[in-house]
């Protein structure tokens, strides 16, 4: 083989990308083509060497010529070599992974600085706090132009606080260029309102809007309350699962859990305690028959009398069917729980008036001890007290809202870590990974 010396010419295209002038009869015998491009504001001249299959092919133009026509007005910078064969695209800006947190919750940090010790970065510099009217203030303190950034935000008891400061810092990483911005919200607040009742509103769907809005593109959250909250959302949705942390935990930490029970509070929690129950190989109960949501309309007006008749109305003959009303059952235990533990599964634990109400069933039913797993430990006003007081022996949650108060409250309380998981998610998004390894055995009914 012989190599040859050639110089042809660069010109960039509007679009981006280039075109490289060669003579057709050098690209039939050609087979590969080495290039130094050397930038300049408005084109390119590339110097190459070109390797053919014919010793005596030559160029037509020589470097006098070429070097006559152009004369760079500044010294040209140092040039590296590339291969035409694939090419690098040059308006594609390589920039990095950046984590950001709120300033809701000191938790909210320390939720931050795990996931970044399990990556090996930094938290990124961001100032967020509230002015003296109660104003979210955000303050980004470097570059985030062309990077893909991770928000991590947990929920506080200020929930419209946290909102509002995850808006915020979005919104100005969008005005910053970011190139990517990921919401890691481990708890999606609101989204126990994600069904219309009576004249109320789906707020689900109005924080889902607010999010996008504010240039979120992509989410990572964690046991969505109905997985149906996804269809909100124009953007991709990463709703993670916190089950193989519990599954875990009932392995390791309860010594004789193959004489347990999984056990559902309510049949509408049926489905996620057969999960459950199916994994670990143990009996399912059901509760049924507990105090349920009122079902009362005579406040909002259902109730009131009828308009008057109008030549429209519906003829005298034709009665529209009235729905009849529930009447609650009493309480009945569907399954054995005599002489057996009990574990009590569910997503979200906040008012626990309905665990503890179980509780006691159980009990009364034989349980001879009572464990109560969620993923979603809200635990407002006095819950922990009334666990503590309660015949519950331990309440099992995850660090997706903190609740490190409550903890000190009740020693019941214990705290399963699922930052794993998380870091997990944020490493395979940023390197472009697939991220069907973290739903792996996971049901469409899971």
């Amino acid at each position: 083989m012989r190599r040859s010396s050639c110089s042809t010419l660069l010109s960039l295209n509007p679009g981006g990308g280039f075109r490289l002038a060669v003579n057709r009869k050098f690209m039939k015998k050609v087979t590969s083509i080495t290039c130094i491009l050397l930038s300049v504001p408005q084109f390119v001249l590339v110097c190459n060497s070109i390797t053919a299959k014919d010793p005596k092919m030559r160029c037509e133009n020589t470097e006098e010529e070429l070097s006559a026509a152009w004369v760079p007005k500044d010294p040209l910078p140092e040039c590296g070599e590339i291969s035409i064969q694939h090419p690098v695209a040059m308006n594609h800006t390589k920039g990095g992974m950046v984590l950001f947190t709120g300033n809701s919750h000191p938790s909210s940090r320390e939720m931050g600085k795990r996931i970044s010790e399990r990556l090996g970065v930094e938290l990124g510099k961001v100032q967020v706090y509230q002015e003296t009217n109660r104003e979210t203030r955000v303050q980004v303190q470097e570059s985030v132009r062309g990077k893909d950034v991770f928000v991590i935000q947990t929920v506080s008891k200020d929930v419209n606080t946290t909102i509002m400061e995850m808006l915020i810092l979005v919104y100005a990483c969008r005005t910053s260029c970011a190139r990517s911005i990921t919401g890691v919200l481990p708890y999606f607040p609101y989204s126990k309102q994600c069904k219309m009742r009576k004249r109320g509103s789906i707020v689900s769907k109005l924080i889902a809007s607010m999010m996008c809005k504010a240039g979120l593109t992509h989410l990572i959250t964690m046991d969505l309350h109905q997985k149906e909250i996804q269809g909100f959302f124009n953007i991709p949705v990463d709703n993670l699962r916190a089950s193989p942390f519990l599954l875990q935990y009932i392995q390791e930490e309860i010594p004789d859990y193959r004489n347990a029970v999984i056990v559902a509070k309510s049949p509408a929690s049926a489905k996620r305690a057969q999960s459950f129950a199916e994994r670990l190989r143990l009996g399912l109960a059901v509760i049924h028959g507990e105090a349920q949501d009122a079902e009362s309309d005579q406040v909002d007006g259902r109730h009131s009398p009828p308009t008057v008749k109008t030549t429209g109305a519906i003829h005298p003959s034709m009665e529209i069917p009235l729905l009849i009303p529930k009447e609650k059952p009493p309480i009945t235990v569907v399954g054995d729980v005599g002489g057996r533990i009990a574990i009590i599964v569910d997503d979200i634990i906040d008012d626990v008036d309905s665990f503890v109400a179980a509780a006691e069933t159980l009990k009364e039913r034989g349980a001879y001890k009572i464990f109560v797993m969620a993923t979603h430990g809200i635990l407002s006003l006095d819950a922990p007290r009334f666990i503590e007081e309660s015949a519950i022996d331990e309440v099992v949650v995850t660090n997706t809202i903190p609740h490190e108060l409550q903890k000190l409250q009740c020693p019941k309380i214990k705290t399963v870590d699922i930052s794993m998981i998380l870091s997990e998610a944020i490493r395979r998004i940023h390197n472009g990974e697939s991220m069907s390894y973290l739903f792996r055995n996971i049901g469409m009914d899971d």
